[in-house]
């Protein structure tokens, strides 16, 4: 396994992290093609051997039965000093503001059942909350020693500089990270977020590196629960299928030619892009061996260049 640090922190993440949306009770109503506790803890168990030591869930990842299942599965295996905790607030009764941001951690922290987490990320950006409220609440959270560092998800450009520029002014705490919609079919943060995120040295954490499945398989469609039941991944990418098919066949012509997966090609782009860690949705211990794989993986400029050639813009999917 190879290792970054977040942004200009000291916290040392693995170049893959799991994400704990596959984790929880269906029975949340959230998504039906989650794992239990003990698959949770197998995954979890598989994952730590390869070396992974990063996890992203969320407050409302299967109405916190995510952050339940992961806090289960790593205090049988690891020291908590030795894995990454990420968790997000957002999607909840107040949004960012700083009564929720403060609620909310705490909750997760009794759902996680530690004292601390790694890297706190607000994951979207909140109108309705004055940007000030929301960066003094989250520094706050730092400074009580609840949260190592602050990460922000999908939202626009503007949006994040403006946050930023509000935390440097006020000596506040800023981001370290960006978890946002990338990968070969959807490339729209290329034009502003991703270059601003570079220049303020914040790490990228893509979601959704693969495509829901769409970059992982030679058929645009598969024959399980997930692509049954997932009527968000449907709608992120269904409706231009069309158009990006196409990307997706010569993913898979690139992958024939290197004697590889197709995701692990998916994976080598974003890897070649200058991301740090994409977020990994795994339902099975091979989805993670694939993703390891893909470390190994070195695309010449001239595979980077045709597997970019076919893409066409997309209306925003992400940034609300």
């Amino acid at each position: 396994m190879q290792y970054a640090y977040l942004g200009s922190t000291d916290i040392k993440v693995s170049r893959l992290c799991v994400g704990c949306m596959s984790f929880g009770d269906p029975a949340s109503r959230m998504h039906a093609w989650t794992l239990d506790p003990d698959r949770t803890e197998a995954l979890v168990a598989h994952a730590l051997e390869l070396g992974i030591n990063f996890f992203d869930t969320a407050n409302t990842y299967s109405a916190g039965t995510s952050e339940q299942y992961l806090a289960r599965a790593l205090q049988k295996h690891v020291p908590r000093d030795r894995v990454v905790i990420a968790t997000k607030v957002y999607f909840n009764e107040g949004h960012l503001s700083r009564a929720a941001i403060l609620r909310e951690i705490d909750g997760s922290l009794q759902r996680l059942n530690t004292d601390y987490v790694d890297l706190y990320i607000i994951h979207r950006f909140d109108y309705d909350t004055p940007m000030e409220e929301t960066m003094e609440a989250l520094h706050d959270v730092v400074k009580s020693g609840k949260a190592r560092a602050i990460g922000a998800s999908a939202m626009y450009g503007y949006q994040f500089h403006n946050l930023q520029i509000i935390a440097r002014e006020n000596g506040w705490t800023p981001f370290v990270s960006m978890q946002n919609h990338y990968n070969l079919l959807y490339r729209e943060d290329e034009r502003e977020l991703i270059p601003l995120c570079k220049q303020m040295g914040v790490s990228l954490t893509p979601y959704s590196p693969l495509a829901a499945g769409r970059l992982a398989r030679a058929n645009w469609s598969a024959d399980t629960l997930r692509s049954q039941t997932d009527k968000t991944a449907r709608g992120k990418y269904d409706g231009t299928q069309q158009q990006d098919a196409a990307i997706a066949q010569k993913v898979s012509e690139l992958a024939q030619g290197y004697g590889v997966s197709m995701s692990q090609i998916a994976l080598a782009w974003l890897f070649k892009k200058g991301v740090t860690a994409p977020i990994i949705g795994a339902t099975r211990e091979t989805h993670f061996d694939d993703a390891a794989a893909a470390l190994n993986v070195r695309l010449t400029d001239e595979d980077t260049a045709s597997l970019e050639a076919l893409y066409q813009p997309h209306r925003i999917v992400g940034a609300l």
